[in-house]
């Protein structure tokens, strides 16, 4: 068991809200750092509002230098429009990712409930309850997208074979 010093990323794309999330973990302790949401204006332009989701990215990975990246799959969405426009910003996400050299890990909403959780069925209450408990907080995160992009950094750090 490594006691050197992680610092984990968590994203959940979104176009209107990507929220951030950022651990660090020292053995078995994970710590947190930071956590918030990159929110673009739906009166900008879409390509405007992609192009803002990729330089905020590439910002926050300038400044936590994270030594892995967690972001979530898109693997459903009732609206169509919806899921081709959070997976562009997904795209513009991974594209900012990879451009500072780290290969990305990728999630889906089962696999993080069930590694923050222990199950595939929480609600987004439990969620956000339990990243509360897991990390120490006074409060679940706001907006939901951060609680979310602190949820897959946990994640990350469960399943990242160098932390394992």
């Amino acid at each position: 068991m490594s006691s050197q010093k992680t610092i984990i990323l968590g994203l959940d794309p979104g176009i209107a809200d990507t929220g951030f999330g950022v651990i660090e973990k020292i053995g078995n302790k994970i710590n947190f750092i930071d956590t918030g949401s990159i929110q673009t204006s739906k009166d900008k332009e879409f390509t405007t509002r992609l192009k803002e989701i990729n330089f905020n990215v590439d910002k926050l990975i300038r400044k936590y230098k994270p030594d892995i990246v967690g972001v979530e799959k898109l693997y459903f969405a009732k609206n169509v429009k919806t899921a081709l426009d959070v997976g562009q910003a997904r795209g513009v996400i991974l594209l900012a990712i990879i451009e500072n050299n780290i290969k990305p890990l990728e999630f889906t909403p089962l696999q993080i409930k069930q590694a923050v959780c222990a199950s595939g069925s929480a609600s987004k209450r439990q969620v956000g309850l339990m990243v509360k408990t897991l990390l120490g907080l006074k409060a679940v995160p706001k907006p939901d997208d951060a609680a979310d992009a602190l949820a897959i950094a946990i994640t990350a750090s469960f399943f990242n074979k160098r932390l394992v």
